[in-house]
């Protein structure tokens, strides 16, 4: 029998060795991002810097507590990634850190928003955040109602354990309906009005927020994880003048690793100790250090002309592509954008945002089925949301989403000749998609031609198992 000093295991094993498939996986991953034109608005392509960190020894420390009041010895190093990660933050937002404060641990937007909502609500306070279908997130509070069963269900935690109602945009001009969230609010008296939104193609009216609340004796949280960047950058209006808290995720338009943030003011309301105490210790264990680090360098870059340029591209190739779409007769929620993404209206086209989406799954271009206004449930969306910043990241300026353009209108009509065929089911629509269809390979042989003469951060395409255009499942 073999000792335990004979064992193989060394830990310096290279993963394509340790274990073949998948690193295989892995690799058409790589391809699959490669070839494809990513215009999910929440998604983004990280740099390799940032993958380091990800990558690195820190994923082997546990760190309970925050920088020098932890549970556990050795954290000498930790503390000084943490609070570097903290200073980062406050200067990249240009805050003062003698009136704000930040905590760098969620692990990523939601488990942010709930952490703040655990420590400034009760439970069964009222909140209202926009409605999902109006472009809002599921943590700021979204019920459904079951015709079959009879009953109302909470869609996501913080309508079980908080009453939300919400406020909506004009159907009309897909516009937030700050008087009737005026009227309502006088109504409902939360205890806590939520800005923001995951699907909103407009900026922010941060002083009408904060003249309701004040109203109401409501706290004001902004959600700004999809515009983070945007703000960042000034290429918006700031929340920071007007809330008492917000909230982001990191890797949206932030472009860094996949994490969260939560920033508060420091006053005579005692947020700061709230806040650290409902990540740490209740709703969370031990910080994850290498996102941690993968934040804080992100953030060094944040602080950089270049990202300012970068967030100034991405405004400028949503509201290019917006443009052409609307030159080409097609419908687009608020009739344009300001920030990084745009509301496809696909209804006067009679095909679903569902089966849109299948379709650009089909030629590599990957978005997202979306409500739009106008639309009743999240269920059956009548849009697609698209985003600019992952493809601006690859370079792209406004004359590539033009012919991105071009490339989603030839995709819509395939998906109309499809519903011809099919009828009105899903299940249907994508049973005759999966034919083979000339139309379909043609397209996207032109798509990952167009998209692989970018570059691409975070990996070099030219060290990838799989190179050839016509990778696996592509």
């Amino acid at each position: 029998m073999s000792s335990f000093k004979d064992a193989k295991f060394t830990g310096l094993t290279p993963l394509e060795e340790h274990d073949p498939l998948l690193h295989d996986l892995i690799e058409q991953e790589k391809s699959r991002q490669w070839r494809s034109l990513e215009l999910i608005a929440s998604e983004n392509f990280t740099s390799k810097a940032v993958m380091e960190c990800l990558g690195s020894c820190l994923t082997n420390k546990y760190s309970e507590g925050l920088p020098h009041a932890r549970y556990y010895g050795g954290n000498e190093v930790v503390d000084q990634i943490e609070v570097l990660c903290q200073q980062r933050a406050l200067e990249a937002y240009g805050l003062d850190p003698e009136k704000w404060g930040v905590n760098v641990q969620p692990y990523s937007g939601s488990p942010a928003n709930f952490a703040v909502y655990t420590a400034l609500l009760r439970p069964h306070d009222r909140i209202m955040g926009l409605d999902l279908p109006s472009g809002g997130h599921l943590t700021h509070g979204f019920y459904t109602y079951s015709k079959t069963e009879g009953t109302r269900k909470a869609v996501s935690a913080t309508s079980v354990y908080f009453e939300s109602l919400p406020y909506r945009v004009n159907q009309v001009t897909g516009i937030v309906d700050y008087d009737e969230l005026e009227r309502t609010a006088a109504l409902f008296k939360p205890a806590m009005i939520i800005a923001g939104g995951s699907a909103y193609p407009r900026d922010w009216d941060y002083a009408k927020y904060r003249a309701i609340a004040d109203a109401n004796g409501a706290l004001l949280l902004m959600d700004m994880a999809h515009i983070s960047g945007i703000v960042a950058t000034g290429e918006c209006n700031n929340p920071f003048d007007y809330c008492d808290v917000v909230t982001t995720t990191t890797h949206k338009s932030l472009r860094g690793p996949r994490a969260g943030m939560i920033f508060f003011r420091k006053d005579e309301r005692g947020f700061e100790s709230k806040i650290n105490q409902a990540v740490f210790p209740a709703l969370q264990g031990g910080p994850h250090e290498h996102q941690i680090a993968g934040v804080a360098t992100q953030l060094k870059e944040v602080m950089t002309p270049d990202f300012k340029t970068y967030i100034q591209q991405v405004k400028k190739n949503a509201s290019a592509l917006a443009d052409k779409l609307s030159s080409m007769g097609y419908t687009i929620a608020t009739g344009g954008t300001e920030n990084h993404l745009v509301l496809w209206d696909l209804k006067p086209q009679g095909v679903t945002g569902s089966k849109f989406e299948k379709t650009c799954d089909a030629v590599n271009i990957t978005l997202n089925k979306n409500c739009v206004p106008g639309d009743r449930s999240a269920v059956a969306p009548g849009g697609v949301r698209i985003g600019a910043p992952a493809l601006t990241t690859r370079k792209m300026v406004e004359a590539d989403f033009e012919q991105i353009a071009e490339f989603l209108v030839r995709a819509l009509k395939i998906s109309l000749a499809i519903q011809e065929k099919s009828g009105p089911k899903l299940k249907d629509f994508v049973r005759i998609l999966a034919e083979d269809n000339e139309e379909i390979n043609a397209l996207r042989s032109e798509v990952n031609k167009f998209a692989t003469s970018f570059p691409m951060p975070g990996f070099d395409p030219s060290g990838m198992k799989y190179k050839d255009t016509n990778g696996p499942g592509l």
